[in-house]
């Protein structure tokens, strides 16, 4: 059974399978959580051209992200100003980001860049869509679920 980015139902720590770069590339929101388990949290992502998915830094967070669709520049480094690490990136490529590293991630293609994202621990409120990066940041009720394990300090940065 195949499910499409709009079928997805992030059913919380329960069993779950789905052709995540069909979903990925199907996705048409800024993000949309997929799935939450105690430990992780999987997210889908489409960045406009010209857009961004927002310089931030995890302190207690290791990222992995996977472009299955556009052209992206990532930048990290270890302070919101000093980012020395650049790369391009496209259909195929993974970016790892260790935690307490600054990162962003620009879509500079001609296409919108589909993400997905794995976060460990969850960062976002199971099921929770976000059509645009505005209402994203605008957002006061998108916390992890309380079953979620957390770190027992988490702040994150977000530029």
């Amino acid at each position: 059974m195949t499910i499409r980015a709009d079928e997805i139902d992030d059913i919380g720590p329960k069993p779950q399978a789905f052709d995540i770069e069909r979903a990925t590339r199907d996705n048409t929101n800024y993000r949309v959580v997929a799935w939450s388990g105690r430990y992780l949290q999987v997210t889908l992502m489409s960045i406009p051209v010209g857009g961004d998915i927002g310089l931030e830094m995890h302190p207690e967070t290791d990222q992995f992200l996977r472009l299955d669709a556009g052209r992206g520049r990532v930048q990290m480094g270890s302070a919101k100003d000093r980012l020395p690490f650049e790369q391009t990136v496209s259909d195929g490529w993974c970016v790892l980001v260790p935690a307490g590293t600054w990162h962003n991630i620009t879509n500079i293609g001609t296409a919108p860049m589909q993400v997905y994202a794995i976060y460990a621990p969850s960062h976002h409120a199971p099921g929770k869509i976000h059509a645009t990066a505005a209402a994203a940041a605008a957002d006061r009720d998108d916390a992890p679920a309380v079953w979620s394990v957390q770190p027992k300090q988490t702040v994150d940065h977000h530029g």
